[in-house]
């Protein structure tokens, strides 16, 4: 049975309301949830490098921001009312929220790819709200229980590591083989963790920010697992790859930069018959490789739309200690602050790596 609720008319959020124009505003409270809905109250929001893109572009794409938009997609909450017929959820229970809601019936969604669904709506896009906001409405099927032992910021992070689960899966890393992670940000370290642990061989890193590079050295480090961490601003990447491969190349590699010169790097440091997978989203919306490289080496080419069916296993690679999401959130701020939190990350500064915003108390 849904819990009876009595709430204020309004709720805070952050809306935005130009590029870099963050502002506290009160917006209506979304109410009771309806069957099969639960009303969330947010614990905990990561700032992902596609808010970022809204806050300093004003779109993704064709996704354009509208005045007061409220962006948030990686996110932990606790349930604090449930719709009729919603069973295994409970009151104050915390929860990770899968952001996107697909339609469920389309090809797409048929077959397995509700990444994929063109009518889907997604939390922090233009096509609803965002959880940058005291209360948010989902999908009771979006909610996935956290174990006590689990954050309210890493339950936020399983979404970033669904996106790095999704990267590896589309790769099918072996055994054995080498991998490199071009840019490493928060996405970018969880790919090379996870393809530490799927058994890489060896891991190859390039990022142009001292402090990254460092981070990577120490969350990467302490195993025997050879993993090389290079400054694309001091030297040539593409040389310096083959040549620790001895000319052979990487068997995949990631791009997880979203610049524009990272995805041709991909493609000439991977092997021939070896997989690409770009995770990057660019700004100015394009994507270059040189065309006679991917042809002559027959490279397999695969771009990461989100993620599908992660959370599960999330959970458990956090439980299990396989993967560190606790380092990563370097800094955490109140809702109040949410703008200065937008530009620590902006301005790659104090050594962020993923910034996270308290929303409201336990």
């Amino acid at each position: 049975m849904p819990r009876a609720l009595e709430h204020p008319p309004t709720m805070r959020a952050v809306g935005l309301f130009g590029l870099r124009d963050l502002r506290m505003i009160e917006v209506a409270h979304p109410g009771a949830p309806g069957p099969g809905e639960v009303l969330l109250r947010v614990a905990a929001v990561g700032i992902c490098g596609s808010d970022h893109h809204y806050y300093n572009e004003g779109s993704i794409g064709g996704a354009i921001v509208g005045e007061g938009m409220i962006m948030g997609h990686e996110f932990s909450a606790w349930v604090e009312a449930v719709g009729d017929g919603v069973k295994g959820l409970g009151i104050d229970q915390l929860v990770a929220v899968d952001p996107e809601i697909p339609c469920g019936t389309c090809e797409s969604c048929v077959h397995g790819h509700p990444n994929l669904c063109p009518a889907n709506l997604f939390c922090g896009s233009p096509n609803y709200q965002g959880s940058l906001a005291q209360y948010i409405r989902m999908p009771a099927g979006n909610c996935f229980i956290l174990p006590e032992e689990v954050t309210p910021a890493e339950g936020a992070l399983l979404e970033p590591l669904g996106v790095a689960i999704h990267a590896v899966d589309l790769a099918k890393v072996k055994v054995g083989e080498t991998v490199a992670v071009l840019g490493v940000g928060s996405i970018g370290l969880l790919t090379a963790a996870l393809s530490r642990a799927s058994g890489a061989g060896a891991i190859y890193v390039s990022e142009p920010l001292a402090y990254r590079r460092d981070f990577a050295v120490r969350y990467l480090g302490g195993s025997r697992l050879p993993t090389e961490v290079f400054n694309p601003l001091s030297q040539s990447i593409v040389a310096t790859i083959l040549e620790a491969t001895h000319g052979r190349g990487v068997d995949v590699a990631f791009e997880a930069a979203g610049a524009s010169c990272t995805p041709d790097q991909a493609a000439q440091i991977t092997r021939p018959g070896g997989r690409i997978v770009v995770v990057g989203i660019p700004s100015d919306d394009t994507m270059r490789m040189t065309a006679s490289v991917v042809r002559r080496k027959g490279l397999t080419i695969r771009l990461v739309r989100r993620m599908k069916h992660t959370y599960p296993r999330a959970i458990q690679l956090v439980l299990s200690g396989a993967v560190d999401v606790a380092a990563l959130a370097t800094h955490v701020f109140p809702l109040e602050n949410t703008g200065r939190a937008f530009e620590v990350v902006d301005r790659r500064s104090d050594g962020v790596i993923k910034a996270i915003v308290q929303v409201n108390e336990a």
